[in-house]
């Protein structure tokens, strides 16, 4: 039996569990059951916390099929205050260990409750290689590919994940579940890439859907809303600090000196154990 919780951050939910009071052998195929919305609890992806020999601790991200991702913004949201909450880190600043590398965290309070945590989630990188994009051009900018029935325009970044960015007049679900998949699978990513639909609604407001890598489509994701307010800045349509909205809720993205800061909360569902 294993103790989890079931957290959301802006609808992108997740399982957690603690790794090192819990020794699971195959943390892929354990995310494939326990992510399953019919033979098991049901999330997005999940969240595995271990010591780290670095900083506070170390946050593990596998994806709902079982894939392991570098980066899940929403879930490292999830991930701080499941940490907190359970004593595991005794402080409102501290550092996590990712695969995309060290991320400061700052956890804004009310008395010993969180209100919204603020992560530093480094700087987007604009180079194809690093992507990474099949392509003999440095940046991957406002390119137009043959997607099911028409050209679209793409722009392509790495905040932790791939992201691919389509700016759009206005977000049509529809068109996001009919392009986004195949825009992922798309042979020009060798690693495939996650999908965001942006409406950009004025300088400092954004409306962002997106097809996850791994996924599908969720009601946010929080590399995602970052890649997309960076990009969005980038090509100087917006300002540097943004309120991006998304189906399950909103974040603040604000980027300094190039680095990308997301701000926003974090949710605990429930509690239970996993039987068997």
């Amino acid at each position: 039996m294993i103790e989890f919780w079931k957290m959301h951050g802006a609808g992108n939910d997740f399982i957690v569990v603690d790794g090192e009071k819990y020794c699971i052998q195959d943390y892929s195929d354990f995310a494939k059951k326990v992510c399953h919305r019919h033979f098991g609890i049901g999330a997005d992806g999940l969240l595995i916390v271990k010591k780290s020999d670095k900083v506070d601790c170390k946050m593990i991200y596998y994806n709902s099929d079982g894939s392991r991702a570098k980066m899940c913004g929403n879930g490292l949201r999830c991930f701080c205050k499941f940490v907190y909450d359970k004593k595991i880190v005794n402080k409102d600043i501290f550092k996590v260990e990712t695969l995309d590398g060290i991320k400061d965290v700052k956890l804004n309070l009310n008395g010993d409750k969180i209100e919204s945590i603020k992560i530093n989630m480094g700087k987007a990188k604009f180079d194809s290689n690093c992507v990474p994009v099949k392509t003999d051009k440095n940046m991957f900018i406002n390119e137009d590919i043959f997607v099911v029935d028409k050209n679209i325009k793409i722009s392509s970044l790495l905040v932790g994940v791939p992201h691919t960015v389509v700016f759009v007049d206005k977000i049509d679900k529809e068109e996001l579940l009919k392009y986004g998949s195949e825009i992922e699978k798309n042979s020009i990513f060798p690693e495939k890439t996650n999908v965001n639909f942006v409406e950009v609604l004025d300088k400092e407001n954004i409306l962002v859907s997106t097809w996850e890598r791994g996924c599908g489509y969720t009601l946010a994701c929080g590399t995602g809303i970052c890649a997309s307010v960076a990009m969005a800045y980038y090509l100087n349509k917006t300002s540097n600090k943004v309120k991006a909205i998304s189906e399950g809720g909103e974040l603040l993205i604000e980027i300094i000196d190039d680095y990308i800061y997301m701000q926003g909360s974090a949710v605990k569902i429930c509690q239970g154990i996993l039987e068997g």
